[in-house]
């Protein structure tokens, strides 16, 4: 990527936010409603008042497409003129005489911003994309020696998730009841014991595809907006019961953590990198994709109990995923499903081949065998109420630094419920 200008708007030394990055979301500032800006820096760029002031009359038909609660219909709009506003404002951005520095308004602290779902969400799906992840399930859970299933290699895995209950980070996360079976007794329902994180990335759909008419890989990236953090939460114990045969439920649909920002797929190009080799078996043709498919971000969690910290207890790195983006859009439409945009597409828990590099509490304590210790000395197999689940994502190469922000959560106390039926 050629190096570019320095921004007018002070950006501090290895911010997520760099001139490279401006990320799309949704903000409203104190009594405000919720609109459309771009994360520079500590600051967030109102796109409202950059369209009021003609920024983009060249771009935009409608200057008012900016200030709705949601990303959607701007998305819709298609690439070519989302990337003509980002380079538009990156322009603006990087130009010393740029009118837009007299604009009152026009940049609003992050630090006194609230922020919003970027976009209405309307159908979620989960991979199982990462070998090392899908590996350490399967010597957990099924045969050491066999550990992945035997469609694993053959195709991107996956299930629909519930889009009701994805929330922006920073919202509490409650502690979910269910159905627990202890090894010798009889289901009872109770607070979940295993309560868990999962670290992936997730993709936003960019645009609508036709019922019927699958995309193939070669297109996928038509239809891949941008990135943000995922983090699917998952109750280990309820999921273990419930679910044979179909799979999962309620073990996950309690909550998934999303970042604010979505990050354009443009701005992740520096670090595209190759993806693992998949010769053995070979893909089937509709899979094949050519190219640097796999994008080389570094990933970490940090746990704050409520002792202490945070302390960082993996680092992980987006570029180990076995399937890749492309990959999974073209089969999840292969049978025809059509897409739409804002459509959220998680990537599964994304490990490495080392225990620190584990994304899940699943692996970091061997199925809670090996209790990790934490920065404050205390111990964890699981999470417990009080502590905060900190993700974050970036990608650094040449000068260069690109960053997604952070997908936080806290865990709260199980509601209260009456036990009939335990």
């Amino acid at each position: 990527m050629k190096k570019l200008e320095a921004s007018w708007v002070e950006i501090p030394e290895n911010s997520d936010f760099s001139i490279y990055n401006l990320p799309f979301g949704i903000f409203s500032f104190r009594d405000e409603y919720p609109r459309a800006g771009m994360a520079v820096g500590d600051e967030i760029l109102d796109l409202g008042i950059a369209a009021y002031h003609g920024m983009f009359q060249e771009i935009l038909k409608d200057d008012t497409i900016f200030d709705r609660p949601v990303l959607n219909e701007f998305i819709r709009l298609g690439k070519k003129t989302t990337s003509a506003v980002r380079k538009k404002v990156q322009d603006e951005l990087c130009d010393s005489n740029s009118r837009f520095r007299q604009v009152a308004k026009l940049l609003v602290p992050q630090a006194e911003a609230t922020m919003h779902l970027p976009v209405q969400i309307g159908d979620v799906t989960d991979f199982y994309s990462s070998m090392e992840h899908a590996t350490n399930v399967g010597k957990m859970f099924r045969d050491p020696e066999n550990a992945l299933l035997p469609n694993w290699k053959h195709l991107p895995v996956g299930y629909h998730g519930r889009a009701s209950s994805i929330v922006i980070s920073g919202t509490p996360i409650r502690r979910p009841w269910g159905q627990l079976k202890p090894p010798d007794a009889p289901p009872a329902f109770l607070p979940s014991k295993r309560l868990d994180f999962e670290l992936e990335m997730a993709f936003v759909v960019g645009g609508d595809s036709t019922l019927g008419e699958p995309v193939p890989a070669s297109r996928a990236e038509e239809y891949i907006f941008g990135l943000m953090l995922f983090n699917d939460w998952s109750a280990r114990d309820i999921q273990k019961w419930e679910y044979v045969p179909l799979g999962p439920f309620l073990g996950k649909s309690f909550a998934s953590t999303v970042s604010p920002w979505i990050v354009p797929l443009e701005a992740l190009e520096p670090f595209r990198v190759d993806g693992p080799l998949q010769e053995d078996p070979e893909v089937l043709p509709y899979l094949k994709t050519s190219g640097k498919q796999n994008v080389d971000l570094t990933l970490e969690v940090s746990l704050q109990t409520e002792q202490g910290g945070p302390g960082m207890i993996c680092r992980s790195n987006f570029k180990y995923m076995y399937w890749n983006m492309a990959q999974q859009l073209a089969h999840h439409t292969s049978n025809g499903c059509n897409l739409r945009v804002g459509d959220v597409m998680a990537s599964g828990t994304i490990s490495g081949k080392e225990r620190g590099s584990f994304g899940s509490m699943l692996e970091l304590s061997w199925g809670g065998k090996e209790p990790l210790t934490l920065s404050d000395g205390t111990t964890r197999t699981f999470l417990e109420d009080g502590d905060t689940v900190i993700m974050t994502a970036y990608g650094e190469k040449e000068g260069i630094r690109v960053g997604f922000g952070e997908a936080r959560g806290t865990i709260l106390p199980p509601l209260e419920q009456k036990r009939e039926n335990s």
